[in-house]
């Protein structure tokens, strides 16, 4: 299957689909681009501009996995408007990415993001504390997931939790727990990956809180 994973960030949501799908992955930071590869080296990993990519090149795959970033829909955002300082509009790519892939995109697809502190402008599936939109239901993922991303947590216990060693990579000079917070965990990744290739008419409306 052609699987086009964009913002892929290290690769959370990659890292259990194995090597038998022929992955294209998006990544704006080379440097988070470089780890990705080096985890998944196998995969085509293309270094720019996610949200154009999908633009001119979602009719060649098969499934699409998007994570655009968070941090302007986040409760942390709401609360730094609130407060007066580091005033930021939410980015509506998000919407865009919703609107474009349900209107145009003829596979299968799903989009990420953390629970806004608004009221969604399109309604959710919502799985393990994250929102997805997606042309197919996914159901219920109730297996505990050990996962930890409050500031109290060491590098060492979120490596531990999603899986990754990334202590070796000390070129990179970013925060390596803030890579692991935006990692998907693995096992939801390929819980929804699962659920893309069942059979089945696709999800068009359907009430995601039934």
């Amino acid at each position: 299957m052609k699987i086009l994973n964009l913002y892929c960030g290290i690769g959370g949501n990659r890292k259990l689909w194995g090597d038998e799908h022929d992955i294209t992955a998006v990544e704006m930071n080379p440097d988070i681009a470089k780890i990705y590869q080096d985890f998944f080296s196998n995969d085509t990993v293309i270094v720019g501009d996610a949200h154009q990519y999908l633009l001119e090149h979602y009719s060649e795959f098969e499934f699409i996995w998007s994570s655009p970033p968070c941090p302007t829909h986040s409760r942390m955002n709401f609360l730094h408007n609130i407060k007066g300082n580091e005033l930021k509009y939410p980015d509506m790519k998000l919407y865009q990415e919703i609107l474009f892939l349900k209107q145009f995109f003829k596979g299968r697809y799903v989009v990420e993001n953390v629970r806004s502190y608004y009221t969604p402008l399109v309604t959710p599936q919502e799985v393990s504390g994250h929102y997805f939109w997606s042309n197919f239901y996914i159901p219920k993922y109730t297996t505990r997931l050990k996962v930890r991303n409050d500031k109290g947590c060491t590098l060492s216990v979120k490596m531990e939790a999603k899986n990754f060693n990334i202590k070796d990579f000390y070129n990179y000079n970013g925060d390596k727990r803030t890579l692991l917070n935006n990692a998907i965990e693995p096992e939801l990744g390929l819980h929804i990956l699962n659920e893309s290739q069942k059979g089945g008419q696709e999800v068009l409306n359907f009430n995601p809180r039934a």
